[in-house]
């Protein structure tokens, strides 16, 4: 059986901490930035942890 390809687009979006739970940015950041508050667009360039249910395909998906 070969080996399973990891996913290109999550290998660029997700990372691991040093405790092993996977990390990634907040969406809508990137255009139509000027009807966002100055409070929201600031808390969306922090990042954040994905879900625990979610995680497990997180790490497969980008082969970590």
């Amino acid at each position: 059986m070969p080996k399973m390809k990891s996913n290109s687009g999550a290998k660029k979006r997700y990372d691991l901490t040093g405790t092993g739970k996977v990390k990634r940015k907040h969406a809508y950041k990137s255009h139509i930035l000027t009807k966002k508050s100055n409070k929201r667009k600031r808390n969306l360039g922090y990042s954040t942890l994905v879900s625990d249910t979610e995680s497990k395909r997180a790490k497969i998906l980008a082969g970590v």
